[in-house]
This record gives structure tokens, C-alpha cells and sequence, in this order.
């Protein structure tokens, strides 16, 4: 839990560094593959090992994605309007984060017969969202700019 939690915050440290280099789009899509990569290697089993380093890729794709939208966020909008936007976003992603730990555990629990059928309901329930956040992210990318 430690190594996730530090996955999280501790690459904060050059996110910001890297939106600078590449962009915040190409992070975002970074932090999404990644987030992919830490479910499949969740469906890969129920190890100790798949448990560590999938929590471990939840963190750092997170803390891109999280950082990355926050960024075009900001970006959009002008300053007298970032504080308020910026608050109704974090209610929108900290309220759903908390709805998707509810719904987790009643899904781990009421999805097959076993743990292991509940687990791999948990993972595979993040794709449409992934491929959600993935399209709007090419949308955005793709639209023509004003």
C-alpha cells in the first residue's frame, strides 16, 4: 500500500516537467495506458507480485492523469474563473473516485461465483471508463482549434 500511495504523489515531482516538455495530452494519454497496463496486469492473477506492481501502475497513471487534466483544465480557462471551475472539478473526480469504491466492493463481492470471478469484474469494469477518457482525449486533440 505504501509503494501505491508514493506511485501516486512522488511522481508530482516531474509531472509538471514533462507537461512543459510534451504536453499535457501526451501525459494524459500516458497516465490512461498505464492505468490500462495496471488492469491487465490485475487479470493476470491474484499474486502478491500482480497485487504490487498493478497497484504500483494505478498510482503513476493516476498522478499523470490527474495532473495532466488538471493542467488542460486550467489551461482553459481564464484566471478569474480557475479557482471555482477548478473546485467543481475536484467535487466531480474525488465524488466519483468515491462511487467507484463503493461500487468495487459490491461488485467484488456479487459478480460469479468466487473472489477471483469479483476480482476480474473489478478490472475489466474500468475499461468503458478508460475508453470514455480515451476518446474524449482524442476528441479534444482532433477538434479544430478556435
Amino acid at each position: 500500500v505504501t509503494a501505491h500511495v508514493l506511485a501516486m504523489y512522488v511522481p508530482s515531482f516531474f509531472t509538471g516537467h514533462l507537461i512543459a516538455r510534451h504536453g499535457a495530452e501526451k501525459i494524459v494519454a500516458l497516465g490512461l495506458l498505464i492505468l490500462a497496463g495496471a488492469g491487465a496486469v490485475a487479470l493476470m492473477g491474484v499474486d502478491l507480485e500482480h497485487f504490487f506492481v498493478a497497484l504500483i501502475l494505478l498510482g503513476v497513471g493516476w498522478n499523470f492523469g490527474f495532473i495532466g487534466a488538471t493542467s488542460m483544465l486550467a489551461g482553459s480557462h481564464a484566471p478569474h474563473e480557475r479557482g471555482r471551475v477548478q473546485g467543481m472539478n475536484d467535487l466531480i473526480v474525488f465524488g466519483g473516485v468515491f462511487m467507484a469504491s463503493l461500487a468495487s466492493g459490491g461488485l467484488m463481492n456479487c459478480s460469479g461465483t468466487s473472489a477471483q470471478a469479483g476480482w476480474v469484474s473489478v478490472n475489466l469494469a474500468m475499461a468503458p471508463f478508460l475508453m470514455l477518457a480515451g476518446g474524449a482525449l482524442i476528441w479534444l486533440v482532433l477538434r479544430p482549434k478556435d
